[in-house]
């Protein structure tokens, strides 16, 4: 059986990462176990600098993109339609906030350790706490509630966001995959060879996928 890695570089915070990661998860069982896959996710902040509190999402890209308030009106309604068609609901209105994810990060990083299957389960769960919640990642109550419900142990994971743990491996593979050119997510980085950019449909990860596949 042909073995596929993927570094699934992306942030919380970034709704186009929901969406791809949901097409991604699709296609993986639309291979019906023709390929094993090692899903890997990797940080990237697109807020690192985001203040306690964070900030209302709809003048945050104003600023950031020079868009206008219906521009990204519309663009949140599209990525809306297409989160929901690969199960990643979101409820976008003109209060919600961004915030700084890096918390998070830690414990996605954590999760891993764990196992992939925990993994996965916690980085929806922490898509959905940021996106259809829309709750403050950087408060260590909602990330360890978050834990709990994705089925790892909430105590512990209270207490890695206590202690700092994992601060220097997320700061060290943050700064590797910056080196390594990516800029945007979500970066899809597949046996180490190819890049898929963009929170893409299901139809285009499978192609992928079964393209690599055959490669052996």
């Amino acid at each position: 059986m042909a073995k596929i890695k993927i570094d699934f570089v992306s942030d919380v915070a970034c709704p186009w990462c929901a969406v791809g990661l949901g097409g991604l998860l699709e296609a993986w069982r639309r291979l019906d176990g023709a390929a094993e896959i090692a899903l890997h996710f990797r940080p990237f902040e697109l807020n690192p600098d985001m203040p306690p509190g964070g900030q209302n999402t709809i003048e945050r890209l104003m600023q950031k993109y020079g868009y206008t308030r219906e521009r990204v009106q519309a663009n949140r309604q599209v990525i809306e339609q297409r989160a929901a068609a690969v199960g990643m609901p979101m409820r976008m209105t003109d209060e919600n906030r961004s915030y700084n994810t890096f918390d998070a990060h830690r414990l996605i990083h954590w999760a891993g350790l764990q196992g992939q299957e925990r993994q996965i389960a916690l980085k929806k769960r922490l898509l959905e706490t940021y996106h259809h919640e829309n709750l403050d990642t950087r408060d260590p109550e909602v990330l360890a509630r978050a834990a709990g419900e994705a089925g790892l142990d909430e105590a512990e994971a209270r207490e890695v966001l206590a202690s700092g743990r994992y601060a220097e491996e997320v700061r060290a593979e943050e700064a590797e995959w910056r080196s390594r050119g990516i800029s945007s997510v979500p970066s899809l980085v597949i046996n180490d060879k190819y890049l898929v950019s963009g929170g893409q449909p299901p139809d285009v990860y499978e192609q992928v996928l079964r393209q690599v596949a055959a490669e052996g």
